[in-house]
């Protein structure tokens, strides 16, 4: 089955590309949009020749947020179950066991920028801004806030909720909303490097330490030891973690056997 609004790699280096493909729009999410990138997510959850995704917009913005003009004439029962459906993919990273990274060039605005947050890594052109900007049409980010919250604490959150204005590059680096920072003429081939460096390393310790971490992010401190201690007793017994003690013992590169 085929996409209208987005577009899907897969490369022979173990990455995954989702491309938003609404250009003309600035990326922005519509049902058809948030239906098929939730879907390609899963599908490369599953996908064995995917270790690692990739997640950018084509054309000049990441992503403007959602189209709103669905709005208009549709009650409160359809509107919650529609917004839910913009945030799902959100969500879905989070439940998801493969790294995921957002590559940003310009503009990432409200659900957009809350996807950037979402994502488990970002990187981001120089020219690139960011804002949870719905507060300027009479609206709120109030979904996107969630993801951007846990990057930046409660404070500048709720400035970013409150004023919708876009925070540069730079700025959002040092926020904690991206993570690296490259020339925009530099930005594809960095991401990519970036990625394949993932790609190489274990697939079942990254994942194991993916799921490990979201599901502890919110226990209290000792319970989150306790919970890793297991999950990290877990992935000692597994193949990966044999074959890469034995590869660094034998100073030669790991065969990895678990995906």
């Amino acid at each position: 089955m085929g996409y209208d609004n987005i577009i899907v790699n897969v490369g022979d280096d173990y990455v995954g590309e989702i491309i938003l493909n609404r250009p003309n729009q600035l990326n922005t999410f519509t049902l058809g949009l948030a239906w098929e990138l939730d879907r390609a997510l899963w599908e490369m959850e599953v996908d064995s020749k995917v270790r690692v995704i990739v997640l950018k917009g084509e054309g000049k913005a990441f992503c403007a947020g959602i189209d709103v003009s669905y709005i208009e004439g549709h009650s409160t029962q359809e509107l919650r179950s529609w917004v839910e459906s913009m945030e799902a993919p959100l969500v879905s990273i989070s439940r998801m066991s493969k790294p995921v990274i957002a590559q940003v060039s310009g503009v990432a605005a409200a659900n957009g920028a809350g996807l950037v947050a979402a994502a488990d890594l970002a990187i981001a052109g120089t020219k690139a801004r960011m804002g949870l900007t719905a507060i300027n049409v009479g609206l709120n980010c109030i979904g996107p806030v969630v993801a951007v919250a846990r990057s930046v604490g409660r404070k500048k959150a709720l400035e970013m909720l409150f004023f919708g204005e876009f925070v540069q590059a730079e700025e959002a680096a040092r926020l904690g909303l991206i993570n690296r920072v490259v020339p925009d003429e530099e930005l594809d081939q960095e991401t990519r490097k970036w990625a394949q460096t993932l790609a190489v390393k274990s697939p079942i310790a990254m994942q194991i330490a993916k799921k490990a971490y979201y599901t502890a992010e919110d226990f209290d401190y000792h319970k989150a030891f306790d919970f890793m201690n297991e999950a990290f007793a877990r992935l000692c017994s597994t193949e990966d973690a044999k074959e890469g003690v034995n590869a660094f013992r034998e100073k030669r590169s790991p065969v990895w056997q678990e995906k």
